[in-house]
């Protein structure tokens, strides 16, 4: 239900809030289901690892990622957010570059400088009941350029914050890339008629440059 109350998030006593696009909200506390996907075994292993990883690094090496986690905060809860701790922005770090399937690094590095990017658009056709979802790259995407996509969402829906990995650009072919395996490996079968969200971006050494959202319907025909 919707309340007026000073602004809070979080578990009290037996309910738990949090701020919704129109004030508080509080329910009476559940335990979430635990449905021990494939992949969230995969990325709980890759946290366990890379924070074991970052205990056995040498005291300089934990210095340099305590120096640089200084210049990156927390998502902001609230209207507020603190900067993130070493181990926290190494473990972020290599659990992204473990699930895009690249080697963990050791040591943050020292400037980073993003490569454009190279998806423009998102095309989505149906011909004769074949579905295709593109993305138009009118120059290589590289093998950096990490994509997000949204669950299929009804055709009236034009904001969506529910994204998940679904892998790195494949190579384009006459000017398209085509990530319908990607999208399908994710979520399953695209149906017709609804909005499917894609969010696009460049990654260097672990860190990611603003990502670029793309939106289309898949056609009925």
């Amino acid at each position: 239900m919707k309340i007026q109350d000073i602004p809070q998030t979080g578990k009290l006593g037996l309910t738990v809030t949090w701020p919704g696009r129109n004030g508080l909200i509080r329910r009476t506390l559940v335990t979430p289901s635990n449905p021990r996907s494939d992949r969230q075994l995969v990325v709980r292993d890759l946290l366990a690892q890379q924070a074991r990883r970052f205990d056995g690094l040498t005291d300089a090496q934990q210095d340099a990622w305590i120096v640089a986690a200084a210049g990156y905060k927390s998502t902001p809860t609230l209207g507020q957010s603190g900067p993130l701790t070493g181990l926290q922005l190494f473990v972020r770090i290599n659990c992204k570059l473990g699930l895009l399937g690249q080697e963990p690094v050791d040591v943050p590095p020292v400037s980073l400088q993003f490569p454009s990017l190279a998806p423009q658009n998102l095309v989505i056709t149906n011909t004769a009941g074949v579905i295709a979802v593109k993305l138009t790259c009118p120059t290589s995407p590289g093998e950096n350029t990490v994509l997000r996509a949204s669950p299929p969402q009804k055709a009236a829906v034009r904001a969506c914050g529910n994204f998940r990995m679904i892998g790195t650009c494949p190579a384009a072919v006459q000017g398209s890339a085509d990530i319908t395996a990607l999208y399908v490996a994710q979520f399953g079968s695209v149906p017709l008629g609804k909005r499917i969200f894609v969010r696009a971006s460049t990654m260097v050494g672990g860190f990611e440059s603003l990502g670029r959202e793309f939106q289309a319907r898949v056609p009925a025909a």
